[in-house]
C-alpha cells in the first residue's frame, strides 16, 4: 500500500527536520512568553506542546515568562492604580506585592499546569532562586516627555546572572520555568522586565537560540500592518528601525533584550507569534521560519535563509 498524500507530506517534513534534530540535540533554547498568552489557556497549551517536543528531542528549553495582564488584573481586582511610564510599571511597596503573587503565582502555575498535561517535567523559579538574578534598583531616570525624572520604585536592572540552578536543572531533564523577578544583593525583591531576563540568561547559558514569542507576526516594518513582516534583520538594521521610529511600545525593551543577547554571544534570536499554530517548531525547523530571525550581521545567513529580502 502506498503512503497517503497527508503522509507523504509528514514523511517529507521529518525528512527535513533531521539535520536540525542533530545541530540543536542538547543545545539550549531560552524562550520567553509573555503574559497576553498565559491568559489563553489554548495558546499557552499549545507553545507549551511544542516546548515539550522539543524537549524531548533533545533540546534544553528553558522558558521565561512575563505577567503584565495577570498584574493588571489583580492590581484592580484590588483597587489599585496600575501606573506605567514609558512601558514600564510603577512598582511601589503594595504593587510590589501584587507582582510577586501574580508572576510567582498566577503566571507561573499556569505554565507548569500546561506542562503537567503536555507530559514536560518543569519546576518553577524565579531569579531569587539561588541567587539566579542579582539585580541593583533602578534610580530616577529622564524619560522623554516627562517633566522630571522618574522614580520607577522597586524596579530593578540586572547586575549579574549565577545560572548555576538552570544548568543543574536542565541536566537533570528538566525545563526550568522561570518568573522575572529577582533581589539585590541584600535580599530586597525587584520587579524585573521579563525580556531582558530572557536576554541576560541565554547569555550566562551560552544559548544556541533566543526566542520572544510575541502577539504580532513577528518584527514588523509598519506596526499598523501585520503584511509588513520582516524576515530577517541584523544588529545595525534594527538600530536603524529605532532611529526610524519603527520599534515602539512593547518591542522596544524586546529589541534592546536581543542586542544585549547578540552582542552577549547568542548566535541567532526570532520573534514570533504564540498566536500562530506551531510557530515555534515551523521557526526552528525550516529555513522560512514563522517570523523575524534577528542576526549579529546579515553575512552570518546562508543562502537558503536568505527569503524575502529584510527591510530596515
Amino acid at each position: 500500500m502506498k503512503p497517503s498524500g497527508s503522509r507523504l507530506v509528514e514523511i517529507a517534513a521529518l525528512r527535513h527536520a533531521v539535520p536540525y534534530l542533530a545541530l540543536f540535540r542538547g543545545r539550549t533554547f531560552v524562550v520567553k512568553l509573555g503574559g497576553g498568552a498565559l491568559a489563553e489557556p489554548r495558546a499557552l497549551a499549545a507553545v507549551v506542546e511544542q516546548a515539550a517536543a522539543l524537549h524531548h528531542l533533545g533540546v534544553r528549553v528553558v522558558m521565561v515568562h512575563g505577567g503584565g495582564t495577570q498584574a493588571n488584573e489583580l492590581a484592580r481586582a484590588l483597587g489599585l492604580e496600575v501606573r506605567q511610564v514609558a512601558g514600564r510599571r510603577i512598582t511601589d511597596e503594595a504593587t510590589l506585592r501584587v507582582v510577586t503573587m501574580a508572576l510567582n503565582g498566577e503566571a507561573n502555575t499556569a505554565v507548569l499546569a500546561a506542562c503537567r498535561a503536555a507530559g514536560l517535567p518543569a519546576v518553577g523559579v524565579s531569579g531569587v532562586d539561588g541567587g539566579l538574578v542579582i539585580a541593583r534598583r533602578r534610580p530616577p531616570v529622564v524619560v522623554p516627555g516627562e517633566s522630571a525624572p522618574v522614580d520607577y520604585g522597586r524596579v530593578g536592572d540586572i547586575e549579574s546572572v549565577a545560572p548555576r540552578l538552570l544548568v543543574q536543572l536542565l541536566d537533570a531533564g528538566w525545563m526550568p520555568v522561570v518568573s522575572p523577578l529577582a533581589a539585590d544583593a541584600r535580599g530586597n525583591v525587584l520587579n524585573l522586565n521579563a525580556d531582558g531576563v530572557a536576554g541576560a540568561l541565554a547569555v550566562a547559558l551560552g544559548a544556541e537560540k533566543l526566542v520572544m514569542m510575541v502577539d504580532t507576526p513577528g518584527l514588523l516594518g509598519d506596526a499598523a500592518d501585520p503584511a509588513s513582516l520582516i524576515s530577517y534583520v541584523d544588529l545595525a538594521g534594527l538600530a536603524r528601525m529605532r532611529a526610524a521610529g519603527s520599534l515602539a511600545g512593547g518591542m522596544l525593551p524586546k529589541a534592546r533584550a536581543i542586542e544585549e543577547a547578540l552582542r552577549g554571544g547568542v548566535p541567532r534570536a526570532h520573534l514570533i507569534s504564540w498566536r500562530s499554530p506551531d510557530a515555534l517548531l515551523w521557526e526552528v525547523f525550516s529555513n522560512e521560519g514563522s517570523g523575524t530571525l534577528v542576526v549579529p550581521e546579515l553575512a552570518a545567513l546562508s543562502p537558503d535563509e536568505r527569503v524575502p529580502e529584510a527591510t530596515g
